[in-house]
C-alpha cells in the first residue's frame, strides 16, 4: 500500500478510535477512554488533542501526573493549542501547585483573549497565588508554633484559653484585612513608585496585625468560652463526663442522618480525646487477632458518610468484637467528611480496640483546603476546628501488621530496596506529608503491572511492581499487602500475584464513577481474605466537592 494512503488509513482509524474514546468518557468509563486514546495516539501521535484528551481523562482518575505528560506533550505537538496549557493547568492546580497552573492559564488567556471562561478561570487562578504568597508572608515557623489543642480544655464549660492566645479565626480576620490594605494600595497608587506602594501595604497590614492582635486578646476567651457553653435548646447527643459510650455514639450517628451537627463542646472532647490516644501510637502499629476471631478492613471513605453508614449495617458496629481498620482518606471530596471524621474518632473514644485508623494522604492541609474538607469543617463547626483536625491527623499511624502477616497502608511501596518494618516504626510522622521519603511513599505511591520500579501517575511517590512487593514481603516475613488510595470498579482489585490486594469503600465515587465498594474480613488464624463488595446507597442533596476550593469546582 503507498504511503500516502497508509497514512490516510491510520488517519481515519485514529479518528475512530477518538470517537470511541469520547463515547467512554462521557460514560465515566475513564479506565476505558485512555485505553482508546492511547490507540488513537498509536496510530498518529501528531494530534495535539488526542494528548489532550488523555490528559483530561487521566485527570478524571486523579492520576494528575500522567496528565501533565499528556498535556505537555500537546502543547509540544502544538504550542498554539489552548487546550494543552488549560489542561495542564487544571492538572497543577489539582496537585495545589498554584503558581504553574498560573503561568498556563495565562498562556490559555494569551491564546484566547477573548474567551471569558479564560478570563475567569486566569482571575481566580490570580486570586489563589496572591492568597497563597500572602500566607507565605505571614507564617509562623514550625517551631514557633503553639498547639491548638494544647489551649482547649473541654472539661470546664466556659473556660477558654489563656489571653495571649490568638485564634485562628482572629488570624484569618486579620490576614484578610491586611491583604485588603495590599490590595488598596496596590490599585490605588499607580502614580507612586513600587517600593512606596509595598512600603505602604506593609505598613498597613501591619498596623491591622497589630490592632486585630490587641482585640484578640481581650476578646478570644470570650468568644471560645460561647463556642463551650451548651445551650439549653441543644437537643442532639451528649457525652456526660469524659466517657463516650455507645448510647451517645447511637444518637450522634441519628442526628446526622439527619443533617444535624453534634454540638462544638462534644466535638472539641472526641476530637481532643483521640487526639490523646493516637499521639502514643507507634507510627507502625501491630494488632493482633485471637484464634477464631474476624478483622474487617475498609478502604477511602472520602466523606460519603451515608455509605459508611451502609457499612455498618452490612458487617455490624465497630466493638471489641467486631474491630475495624480504616485505612485512610477519610474526608475530602465527599461532603459528609466531618460527620465521617466523627464517627471514627468517637468510635475510637468508646473502645479503641474497636477501630483503627491510618493516615491518607487526604489527611493533611494541602489536600483538605483543595478538596473541600477545611471548607466543610469551616462552615460546620469554626475556623480553630480546621487547625485542630490538622494537628490530629499529624498523629494518626501510618501502617499497620496484622498478626505478623498482613501488612496494611493507604498508598504503597518504596523507591528502595530493604526498607523493614523497622524503618517504618522509627518515622517522625507528626509533620505534614513531604513531597518525598518513605512517609510520602507510604502515602501516596501506587502498584503497576510492569515489574521494577517507574515514576508516579498521580505525580507524588512513586509506582512499584509485583517483584518489589514479593522483595518486601519477604524481606519482613509478611504475606500480603493491603492498600487503598485507587478507585476500582468492583471496589477492590487483586494484583501483584496474589499479594497485594487494592480496597476502596468509597461506592459510586464522587457520584459519578460508578463503581462498587468493599471491604475485607480476616478470620483468625489463616488470615485469608473475604471481600466483601456493596453498591452505592442515597444520600441529601449535597453535591460532592460543594465545599472545596472555588476554582477546582470550576473544573469538576
Amino acid at each position: 500500500m503507498p504511503v500516502m494512503e497508509t497514512e490516510n488509513s491510520n488517519t481515519r482509524r485514529a479518528e475512530e478510535f477518538k470517537q470511541l474514546a469520547n463515547e467512554a468518557f462521557k460514560g465515566h468509563k475513564y479506565s476505558q477512554a485512555i485505553d482508546l486514546y492511547t490507540q488513537a495516539i498509536k496510530l498518529n501521535s501528531e494530534n495535539a488533542v488526542y494528548w489532550a484528551n488523555r490528559a483530561f481523562a487521566h485527570t478524571k482518575l486523579e492520576e494528575y501526573g500522567s496528565a501533565i505528560q499528556d498535556a505537555t506533550r500537546a502543547i509540544e505537538t502544538d504550542p498554539k493549542y489552548s487546550k494543552g496549557y488549560y489542561r495542564r493547568g487544571a492538572a497543577y492546580l489539582a496537585m495545589g501547585k498554584f503558581k504553574d497552573a498560573l503561568k498556563d492559564f495565562q498562556q490559555v488567556k494569551k491564546l484566547c483573549p477573548n474567551d471569558p471562561d479564560a478570563t475567569k478561570k486566569l482571575k481566580e487562578c490570580e486570586k489563589a497565588v496572591m492568597k497563597l504568597k500572602f500566607e507565605e508572608a505571614i507564617s509562623v515557623p514550625e517551631s514557633q508554633r503553639c498547639s491548638v489543642a494544647d489551649s482547649i480544655d473541654y472539661h470546664t464549660v466556659g473556660s477558654g484559653p489563656g489571653s495571649s492566645y490568638v485564634s485562628t479565626k482572629v488570624t484569618a480576620v486579620s490576614a484578610a484585612a491586611a491583604l485588603m490594605a495590599v490590595l488598596v494600595v496596590y490599585m490605588g497608587t499607580k502614580a507612586a513608585t513600587a517600593v512606596t506602594a509595598v512600603a505602604a501595604a506593609a505598613l498597613a497590614a501591619l498596623l491591622m496585625v497589630l490592632l486585630t492582635f490587641r482585640w484578640a486578646r481581650f476578646n478570644d476567651t470570650k468568644s471560645r468560652t460561647l463556642e463551650l457553653e451548651v445551650e439549653p435548646q441543644y437537643t442532639g447527643a451528649r457525652i456526660e463526663g469524659d466517657v463516650v459510650t455507645l448510647d451517645f455514639v447511637k444518637k450522634m450517628l441519628d442526628d446526622f442522618k439527619n443533617q444535624k451537627n453534634l454540638h462544638k463542646r462534644y466535638a472539641y472532647q472526641v476530637v481532643l480525646q483521640t487526639r490523646d490516644m493516637l499521639r502514643a501510637l507507634p507510627s507502625l502499629v501491630d494488632i493482633v487477632v485471637p484464634e477464631g476471631k474476624h478483622f474487617t478492613v475498609c478502604g477511602d471513605v472520602h466523606g460519603q458518610f451515608y455509605d459508611l453508614l451502609n457499612i455498618f449495617e452490612l458487617n455490624g458496629l465497630p466493638s471489641e468484637d467486631n474491630p475495624y481498620l480504616f485505612n485512610g482518606d477519610f474526608v475530602d471530596r465527599g461532603s459528609f467528611s466531618l460527620e465521617v471524621i466523627l464517627t471514627l474518632f468517637a468510635f475510637k473514644c468508646m473502645c479503641p480496640s474497636a477501630i483503627y485508623l491510618a493516615r491518607g494522604n487526604h489527611e493533611s492541609k494541602s489536600m483538605n483546603k483543595i478538596y473541600g474538607f477545611e471548607g466543610e469543617v469551616r462552615s460546620k463547626l469554626s475556623e480553630t476546628f480546621v487547625e485542630l483536625f490538622a494537628e490530629v491527623f499529624c498523629c494518626l499511624p501510618l501502617a499497620h501488621v496484622i498478626n505478623g502477616k498482613v501488612f496494611v497502608v493507604h498508598g504503597g511501596l518504596f523507591s528502595v530496596d530493604g526498607v523493614k518494618l523497622s524503618d517504618i516504626r522509627a518515622i517522625d510522622r507528626f509533620c505534614e506529608p513531604p513531597e518525598e521519603g518513605l512517609m510520602c511513599e507510604l502515602l501516596w505511591s501506587d502498584p503497576q503491572p510492569q515489574p521494577g520500579r517507574g515514576p508516579s501517575k498521580r505525580g507524588v511517590g512513586l509506582s512499584f511492581g509485583a517483584d518489589i512487593t514479593k522483595r518486601f514481603l519477604q524481606e519482613n516475613n509478611l504475606d500480603l499487602v493491603v492498600r487503598s488510595h485507587e478507585v476500582k470498579d468492583e471496589g477492590y482489585e487483586i494484583e501483584h500475584d496474589g499479594k497485594l490486594i487494592t480496597v476502596f469503600s468509597a461506592p459510586n465515587y464522587c457520584d459519578q464513577m460508578g463503581n462498587k465498594g468493599a471491604f475485607i474480613r480476616f478470620e483468625a488464624p489463616d488470615m485469608k481474605p473475604n471481600i466483601v463488595t456493596f453498591s452505592a446507597v442515597p444520600h441529601p442533596d449535597v453535591k460532592p466537592m460543594a465545599y472545596a476550593n472555588n476554582f477546582l469546582r470550576m473544573f469538576s
